[in-house]
């Protein structure tokens, strides 16, 4: 059983006990340590948005590089194309870090959310004995009855001068009939052999970690630190014929056949040219 953090009430932090609040201290601990990216790890009770409060943070010089902020809940959570992202209390793991690659050009950070997909599934792959997978540029998959179901996404946003953060939702425990949508999931949902999220969550920060520093050692490049290999290994949209919503109201339909030096997709459409496709949403219309 989680030890009581005495700084927090005590009646709400028991009210469902197959869900028991993340240790703070004990994440503290496992994280924050010489010479570790993770400079520190705060956990609130409930809040609006994580990469929100995070960006503000550091905005009034109240968190650096490596600063992680964790929510039990979280009301306002944004995915991409602002849509919401809400989940009942302690059902999953909400959290915001903040990273300043500045040796890195900028043209080379759009990789960051693709690399943090990569982080995200070689931690819960390791920590939860789950099978994950990519969809690009930022949702998290796993099979449910043998349905493709998304369990999680990513979105990453500039946080002042050479700051970004990224922010990352993963259902846990969340149960059928919690489901937001038919085509969501969770770890429990697709058979996780731990819902434990304070060994989950330092399981996703320790892969995120070392995929930043090779990264970032790299000079940003995906090819010489073996990102762009490794996020192709996993991304379940490649092979696959998908549409691209684009911005303006444009779409363009093709197979997946690569993900590019720039982290663009790369559809090969049907009039026998190549697109790679920077932004926007793409809905897979078969099956790999």
């Amino acid at each position: 059983m989680t030890p009581r953090d005495a700084s927090e009430p005590f009646g709400s932090r028991w009210s469902d006990l197959d869900r028991p609040p993340l240790n703070v201290g004990a994440l503290r601990r496992g994280l924050v340590r010489e010479g570790s990216l993770w400079s520190q790890v705060d956990v609130v009770q409930r809040t609006g948005s994580t990469n929100s409060d995070l960006a503000a943070r550091a905005a009034e010089g109240r968190a650096g590089e490596g600063a992680v902020l964790v929510a039990e809940e979280q009301t306002a959570g944004r995915g991409r194309l602002d849509r919401r992202w809400t989940a009942p209390a302690r059902s999953g793991l909400f959290f915001s870090v903040l990273l300043t690659p500045r040796e890195v050009p900028v043209a080379r950070w759009g990789w960051l959310p693709l690399l943090t997909g990569v982080a995200v599934a070689t931690g819960l792959s390791r920590a939860a004995g789950v099978d994950t997978a990519l969809k690009w540029p930022n949702d998290v998959l796993v099979t449910v009855g043998g349905e493709e179901r998304k369990a999680g996404g990513i979105l990453a946003e500039g946080a002042g001068d050479g700051g970004v953060v990224i922010g990352v939702g993963i259902n846990v425990s969340l149960r059928a009939d919690e489901l937001p949508v038919p085509t969501a999931g969770s770890l429990a949902l697709a058979g996780a052999v731990s819902t434990d999220r304070d060994p989950l969550l330092r399981g996703m920060l320790r892969a995120l970690e070392d995929w930043y520093g090779r990264w970032r050692a790299a000079g940003g490049d995906p090819a010489g630190c073996g990102l762009q290999e490794t996020y192709a290994a996993g991304c379940a949209t490649l092979g696959r014929m998908v549409r691209a919503e684009l911005p303006g109201e444009r779409s363009v339909v093709g197979e997946a056949v690569a993900v590019d030096g720039d982290g663009r997709l790369v559809l090969a459409t049907e009039a026998g040219v190549q697109e790679p496709v920077g932004a926007g949403d793409v809905v897979h219309l078969r099956p790999a």
